[in-house]
């Protein structure tokens, strides 16, 4: 099982470290996998200042987030009593959806991925498919040489699309020059895969960007997660009958994971200081606009119920008195003019922090902007701190057992669970979670491609089994 811990510094950079790489026995039921985590989170002392859990939509996932809520709460260890608690991986939910809808056009694209396999199978036939392309100019297409898929990999689906696609021509030529070669696609059916490359495209992007750790993701998923639909339902309306039955069954599948979109990653949304409430009402306008202030209304109750639990409990564990109409300031010594400035203006007012920074104008970057303001809203910080380093992906842990391939190999296979979990755990906390190939490592090109694909389309979760 993995657990990785995503937080930020005083200084509002971003970590995340792995907390925990340990074995877990059968069965790996909800109650197995609640008792091993907080055993986990108690041995780093950290079982009373966790916000979320990042995890995939397996049952026992659900179960042990119901049975851990339920012992975190005995202790009130839990903002407003766990309702922020549990975040669903994005990524696994983009390739449940892009699963859905190439089940739908497999058919469609059997002739290009049997041209890809026929080309790849053998180093005369990539010869003389090099002949082709350069008979027809393509030598400078640029990108990636042609890729074949891995079925279990929706995105290497697309950059197999993609890849073939820039080589339309030479395939074509190499039907004249080979007659064993019978799988050239139809104009039609190129005309297709072209289509439905432009509806992965954003998925591939989107899957792409929202996998970062390096970076805040959790304010990217409300506008990401609508782009999605937005695509999704342009797509609804194409001539093609094959790729409005694709998008069809995408959109099904869209709806049942997110006919509902995350209140708690909706409120990283409103902590983007470029963005606020105002992005939510525009979308929502577009998306709904039949009932879009009854849903913006749900993630403003959401917004204002979880800040006044982050000041109600600044109030116990702070010495600073709550900025109101009737309080005194205290001022930091470390503070300049401007800060001093509008700390005294905001003590005039009954507006609290929530209400100045909605009310706020700036076009700083999300972590510039809270590393600055950190003392003037240092209630509303401290929810934006928690907030913002919500990993919406697993892909931290995805890594972590890449990283356990290096270690656990066929030359050292016989290493007791506690020493795998202090190689790893030590690596990490030394290098990240960036994958590097070793010395004498003998993987072939294909591995390494799996690797990269494996990573990018995460479905993976931060607490997992080793056999899942």
């Amino acid at each position: 099982m993995s657990v990785t811990a995503h937080f930020f510094d005083s200084k509002w950079k971003l970590h995340n470290k792995l907390l925990s790489f340990c074995e877990l026995d059968t069965p790996h039921s909800g109650l197995e996998l609640s008792s091993k985590l907080l055993g986990v989170l108690k041995d780093w002392g950290i079982e009373s200042k966790i916000f979320s859990l990042t995890l995939d939509n397996a049952s026992s996932c659900d179960s042990m987030v119901r049975i851990l809520r339920d012992r975190l709460n005995l202790q009130d260890a839990l903002l407003c009593r766990g309702e922020f608690f549990h975040v669903r991986c994005s990524a696994h939910i983009l390739n449940l959806i892009v699963q859905e809808g190439l089940k739908a056009v497999d058919d469609a694209l059997k002739r290009i991925r049997n041209s890809v396999k026929y080309v790849k199978a053998s180093d005369g036939r990539l010869r003389d498919f090099q002949k082709c392309v350069e008979e027809v100019h393509l030598s400078n297409v640029g990108g990636s040489f042609l890729r074949l898929d891995v079925c279990t990999r929706w995105n290497s689906t697309y950059m197999m699309l993609e890849s073939a696609i820039k080589y339309r021509k030479a395939f074509t030529t190499l039907s004249y020059n080979d007659p064993n070669y019978k799988f050239c696609p139809s104009d039609e059916e190129w005309e297709r895969a072209e289509r439905i490359c432009k509806l992965l495209a954003p998925f591939y992007t989107i899957t792409n960007l929202i996998s970062g750790s390096s970076y805040p993701t959790s304010n990217l998923y409300f506008k990401e997660i609508t782009t999605i639909e937005m695509k999704l339902n342009d797509f609804l309306s194409s001539n093609d009958e094959v790729i409005k039955d694709m998008a069809r069954k995408m959109k099904v599948k869209f709806d049942k994971y997110w006919e509902s979109y995350s209140t708690t990653l909706a409120l990283g949304c409103v902590l983007d200081p470029k963005r606020k409430l105002a992005f939510l009402l525009y979308v929502y306008k577009k998306l709904y606009p039949n009932d879009y202030e009854a849903k913006l209304k749900i993630v403003k109750d959401a917004l204002y119920k979880l800040f006044a639990e982050y000041e109600r409990v600044g109030a116990l564990n702070s010495r600073m008195t709550p900025i109101t109409s009737s309080s005194s300031i205290n001022v930091a010594p470390d503070m300049d003019e401007y800060d001093k400035e509008f700390l005294q203006q905001s003590a005039c007012t009954d507006e609290s922090e929530l209400d100045l920074y909605l009310e706020d104008k700036t076009t700083l970057d999300v972590i510039d902007y809270w590393k600055l303001s950190a003392k003037r809203f240092p209630r509303l910080a401290m929810m934006a701190s928690d907030i913002l380093s919500i990993p919406i992906t697993t892909v931290a842990s995805e890594s972590t057992f890449s990283i356990g391939g290096r270690i656990l190999h066929k030359y050292r296979n016989c290493l007791l669970p506690e020493n795998v979990q202090a190689l790893i755990c030590t690596r990490n906390w030394l290098h990240g979670f960036e994958v590097a190939a070793g010395p004498g490592d003998d993987s072939d090109e294909q591995d390494s491609e799996e690797s990269r694909l494996s990573k990018e389309d995460s479905n993976i979760v931060d607490v997992e089994s080793l056999e899942s």
